[in-house]
């Protein structure tokens, strides 16, 4: 079942189209990720989606609500965090998440009980009583993301919720979310960070200059357009002749650097290194070092966008 469907959607302004009659059918009960350089449209298909904005054209379904003739029962239903950083300055957090469960009309013994399991799970228990001003800016995402959670909701959408966030509360967070998935929700993730998304992501959508360009799983994209991979060979010692030994090599294409670190990126692989390695080997060039490495997402995207 699709909790949010999108066709021949568009956004305009002026003669400029941010987003570019776009089609896209999200799961219930997956990740969703939404990738693309800045400007390329994400933000604006964020604020279409959560009835933020109205559309110039297309249509648009959230939870088998039309979201165009019924934003508010859509909104009743989503939850939503914003890339721009959103907090009230001289609450408490306990109080910030409070306040926030109050306004979904969340029952008093309700209220604290979330707010309880969010603190420890957030890694905000220490720091319940400090004022949200007083916090730094990683603590203070921690806090806006973790208030969504004060109120049910289906569907929710997260525009670079990691930002801020060190390693290891940008990995807890992300198995939290994995862990809410299970229980049934769906998420709608933006990301720069690429590994997050082949992490968490289900499904991911590219766009680009308003459009899609593709939308897949990771690990079919990286199917479809990953097939190049990367050698990289660490020589004993620097020589000179090996760009003149090597120079035969077909449909591959080789750097040096300082003479003793040779990288290869090629679709044939296997069958290019066979090649090199003999090269070397009958001119007695000795190797180090020697490692093959797979295109990950972060080469695939770079290489779409392009």
């Amino acid at each position: 079942m699709s909790c949010i469907k999108v066709n021949n959607l568009s956004k305009s302004y002026g003669s400029i189209k941010a987003v570019d009659d776009i089609g896209l059918s999200v799961k219930s009960g997956h990740v969703f990720g939404f990738l693309g350089p800045n400007g390329a449209g994400k933000s604006t298909t964020i604020k279409l989606l959560t009835t933020l904005i109205s559309p110039s054209s297309g249509s648009l379904s959230i939870l088998g609500i039309d979201a165009i003739k019924n934003p508010l029962d859509v909104r009743h239903k989503i939850g939503v965090v914003l890339q721009q950083p959103s907090y009230e300055p001289t609450l408490t957090v306990e109080k910030a998440l409070d306040k926030y469960g109050m306004m979904w009309n969340v029952p008093k013994s309700e209220r604290k009980k979330r707010m309880n399991h969010l603190l420890e799970d957030f890694d905000l228990a220490e720091i319940r009583k400090k004022r949200n001003e007083d916090l730094s800016i990683g603590q203070r995402r921690r806090v806006q993301v973790a208030r969504e959670f004060m109120h049910d909701m289906d569907l929710l959408f997260l525009d670079e919720p990691t930002a801020g966030l060190d390693p290891s509360a940008r990995r807890k967070l992300l198995d939290y979310l994995k862990n809410k998935v299970k229980t049934g929700l769906t998420i709608f993730y933006t990301t720069h960070i690429l590994t997050e998304a082949e992490y968490l992501c289900d499904e991911i959508a590219i766009i680009n200059k308003g459009k899609i360009i593709a939308v897949d799983s990771p690990s079919a994209l990286k199917t479809r357009f990953g097939k190049e991979k990367t050698i990289k060979i660490h020589l004993f010692e620097k020589q000179s002749q090996v760009s003149s030994l090597l120079s035969e090599i077909s449909d591959c294409k080789i750097d040096f650097e300082n003479g003793t670190n040779l990288t290869i990126h090629s679709e044939q692989s296997e069958l290019i290194l066979l090649q090199v390695l003999k090269i070397l080997n009958d001119n007695n060039i000795e190797i180090e070092d020697l490692s093959a490495v797979p295109t990950n997402l972060e080469d695939i995207f770079l290489k779409m966008v392009k």
